[in-house]
């Protein structure tokens, strides 16, 4: 198969309803003008991401395979309480998911204007982004793109072609109602998540399914369907397939990287922070009862979020976006390591300073800048909260996972969607940098190639493709993660103009964009840029928490 040959398309199922739009309220801010070349979206022989369309027959998954159509139901437009007023409760405004957006916008307008303190940033380059993601949509899917699921980790589960959930579900005994294997698929999805963070370039992943090999975030997805399948997670004896806290209070290090099949040769980054990730989820589970149950199962959740006095309230089955929000963002604080960012001892999860944002006076922004532990006054008309930045990634992550299963099984419709963002992590961000609009400068790029130099030093891996190389808390870090949510929003509004008399009238979410172009083009671009080693330009020494 040719570098740039067309794929197959993946088929329409006609029986499901086109997904509604989500608000187009992102950016209403057009590009600057630009000479702009045309790029041909790639597709390598060594990728191996043949996902299923929802609603649609896995291939390879064998006659009567069950349909599981992961898709989006009406949006409601009901309206959306405000975040917590940030000068009264600034570490509850930071850890809305409202604040995502607003706060990234500052630095994405710094971007527009070439005024980031670690990029520099050529918007005339942004047109090459919108036509090569435009593109890739063009040649995975068929006008006007209603079969693009949303992006979730459903997808992962299905690589090589073979719908992986389905057969889950088709094992179940019929006793097993609905409500029960969308708290199992809960349970698995969560886990999942939580340990999707970035494998590294050395880890794989063999399927004793059929013997095949899968990397990075699918063979991590299925490495987890395994482990929940044979029981790693539970605590029950009467239930293998679920997620409790006695489950997770046995795991080790060892058993994960059992699992995991990580080991010499084959390590997997981060593994530790991933199990102890997953150890500290059984105390979360503990502590937050009213939402996880007794048993400190994450499925029971459902139980909360369905009789919510907001979800009550219509005559439908209708989930206000901040219930659920409120039960990942709270009911799983704990699990964060202590060491992050906090104000007035409330840990903000992923959220960091950054010197490109507003700064307190007298408050020192630079790549060890720190966060303000117990700030609370304000300083030359500059607030403390006002220098951090907020992503919530991997909580956004599995907002968009966890929606899966409970719209498809139970059809929950979630209203508020549109408040989600797109993810600040290395394939997203790294599109932006492989096309050409944002470029390390010089002094950051030679401080993060010295960081690769000395992790290969310490590690005694070799460097087969050098690149620049950051912790996850570097200010190069922060601000790349911020202009990355920021031009999410600007591409979604490009790429359905450039769809405009494709799309026949529909429009296609921030969620479907980042599940059929960005995500992907980032990792179809790397494959081409870095050939050897497949990794983003940028390089994060990954502790498995937010990446």
């Amino acid at each position: 198969m040719g570098l740039f040959s067309k794929k197959d398309k993946a088929p329409r199922a006609p029986s499901n309803p086109p997904p509604p739009p989500l608000s187009s309220s992102q950016s209403g801010s057009s590009l600057n003008s630009g000479s702009s070349s045309i790029i041909a979206p790639v597709n390598t022989s060594a990728r191996v991401m043949n996902r299923t369309s929802a609603g649609t027959t896995s291939t390879g998954g064998g006659p009567g395979t069950p349909l599981t159509p992961f898709s989006p139901g009406p949006i409601p437009n009901i309206a959306m309480p405000r975040p917590p007023d940030p000068q009264l409760d600034p570490a509850g405004y930071l850890r809305s998911l409202g604040a995502v957006r607003e706060r990234c916008r500052i630095v994405t307008e710094k971007a527009r204007r070439n005024e980031l303190h670690h990029f520099d940033v050529d918007m005339r380059k942004f047109p090459d982004v919108v036509s090569f993601v435009a593109n890739i949509i063009k040649r995975d899917y068929d006008a006007p793109f209603t079969s693009i699921p949303p992006h979730g980790r459903y997808q992962h589960f299905g690589v090589g072609g073979r719908d992986r959930i389905a057969h889950l579900l088709a094992t179940w005994p019929e006793e097993i109602d609905n409500t029960e294997k969308c708290k199992r698929l809960i349970d698995l999805f969560l886990v999942s998540v939580l340990l999707d963070a970035g494998a590294g370039t050395q880890w794989s992943y063999r399927s004793a399914e059929n013997g095949r090999v899968y990397r990075r975030s699918e063979g991590i997805a299925v490495a987890s369907l395994d482990m929940f399948k044979a029981g790693l997670f539970s605590g029950s004896k009467s239930n293998k397939y679920q997620v409790d806290k006695e489950g997770l209070r046995r795991l080790t290090v060892e058993a994960l990287a059992q699992g995991l099949q990580s080991r010499p040769g084959n390590e997997m980054a981060g593994l530790e922070g991933r199990a102890q990730l997953l150890i500290r989820l059984a105390d979360a589970l503990e502590q937050s009862r009213e939402f996880f149950g007794e048993d400190g199962r994450p499925g029971n959740m459902l139980d909360h979020i369905l009789s919510h006095p907001a979800t009550q309230a219509s005559s439908v089955i209708i989930v206000p976006m901040p219930v659920l929000w409120n039960v990942l963002m709270n009911g799983l604080a704990p699990i964060w390591p202590p060491s992050r960012t906090a104000i007035n001892g409330v840990s903000l999860g992923d959220a960091w300073p950054c010197s490109s944002m507003p700064q307190p006076a007298q408050s020192p922004a630079s790549p060890t800048f720190s966060p303000f532990p117990n700030a609370t006054g304000q300083s030359n008309g500059v607030a403390p909260w006002e220098s951090i930045l907020p992503f919530h990634k991997l909580t956004q992550w599995l907002t968009y996972s966890l929606m899966q299963p409970m719209q498809s099984i139970l059809k929950v419709q979630f209203a508020g969607q549109e408040l989600l963002t797109g993810l600040p992590e290395y394939r997203n961000g790294g599109l932006f940098v492989d096309l050409g609009v944002l470029t390390l400068k010089p002094a950051d790029l030679e401080r993060g190639l010295r960081h690769y130099a000395e992790y290969c030093a310490r590690t005694g891996s070799g460097g087969v493709e050098v690149a620049p190389m950051f912790e996850p808390g570097d200010d190069v870090i922060v601000e790349w993660r911020g202009v990355t949510v920021g031009f999410l929003d600007m591409l979604t509004v490009e790429v359905n103009k450039a769809l405009r008399s494709e799309l026949a009238g529909h429009e296609l979410s921030l969620a479907q964009v980042l599940e059929a172009g960005s995500w992907k083009g980032g990792r179809e671009i790397a494959e081409v840029s870095r050939p050897n080693t497949k990794e983003p330009p940028i390089l994060i020494e990954s502790d498995g928490t937010v990446f």
